[in-house]
């Protein structure tokens, strides 16, 4: 009887081992969230925003690109009005960041769900030295001065300022975007012009002055991912980034407010 007990007992043995052994493998689920969306994101994203982003977004589009590095980010700046007519035509645009809500309004059927990302207010901008001594809005009605187009965000921020403020001023040059403004105060083309707090940080070829009522007049900037984008991978995910703590500590850090 020892044979069939000795046989028992190594049949035993090995049943639990067998229940004791690790189950086989299960292959792993594919990666999930932003880790595949890094792997995956390739080719270029266009982005159409306002002058005033320039210096943000640029900074943006390298940490984007870093994030991302399958993709490149083509960014054209303009004024948000020549931008929406753009876009409304046909323009190739994945994302459009707009100065204000209402020129994002004009191309609702290419962008159904825009985000409220920042927010800007207007200072006086007067050369170095401020040759024409310009300290009030009252001023800019003596002086040389410029200003944004009335359909461009920064125009109609500018003549609402003015009209709260009971100001009249006709403008040397109505420019089709804020950078334009801001050159031609740089190169004392003018005495003074209206353009965005975010405009002057960093220069010292420009002086500001914060007008009284400026908090009054807040500039809100929406972005959204075009329902047409030719990437719209890299178009929501750039979304995303800007949306982020990360692209917003980079709009605060140029002088962007939350909106």
């Amino acid at each position: 009887m020892r044979r069939p007990l000795r046989l028992l007992v190594v049949l035993a043995a090995a049943a639990l081992l067998a229940a004791c052994a690790s189950p086989t493998a299960s292959p792993a689920p594919a990666a999930s969230g932003s880790a595949a969306s890094a792997a995956t994101l390739d080719g270029t994203v266009e982005v159409y925003a306002a002058a005033s982003l320039q210096r943000s977004f640029d900074e943006i589009a390298t940490a984007f690109e870093a994030a991302h590095p399958g993709v490149t980010v083509s960014a054209v700046y303009d004024g948000s009005s020549t931008l929406a007519t753009q876009i409304g035509e046909g323009a190739p645009a994945d994302v459009f960041a707009s100065a204000d809500e209402k020129n994002m309004a004009k191309v609702t059927d290419q962008a159904p769900d825009p985000q409220l990302f920042a927010g800007n207010t207007l200072v006086i901008a007067v050369p170095t030295g401020n040759p024409g001594a310009v300290s009030t809005l009252a001023d800019l009605a003596r002086v040389t001065t410029v200003l944004c187009a009335p359909e461009v965000p920064c125009g109609a921020a500018s003549a609402t300022l003015l009209s709260n403020a009971g100001v009249t001023v006709t403008p040397a040059s109505a420019e089709q975007n804020v950078t334009a403004v801001l050159t031609k105060i740089a190169a004392g083309e003018a005495d003074a012009g209206l353009v965005y707090a975010t405009d002057v940080v960093g220069r010292d070829d420009v002086e500001a002055i914060v007008p009284e009522g400026a908090d009054a007049v807040v500039n809100r900037y929406p972005i959204a991912a075009l329902a047409d984008a030719p990437n719209p991978d890299a178009a929501a995910a750039f979304v995303a980034f800007v949306l982020s703590n990360d692209g917003q500590r980079i709009l605060a850090d140029a002088g962007f407010r939350a909106p």
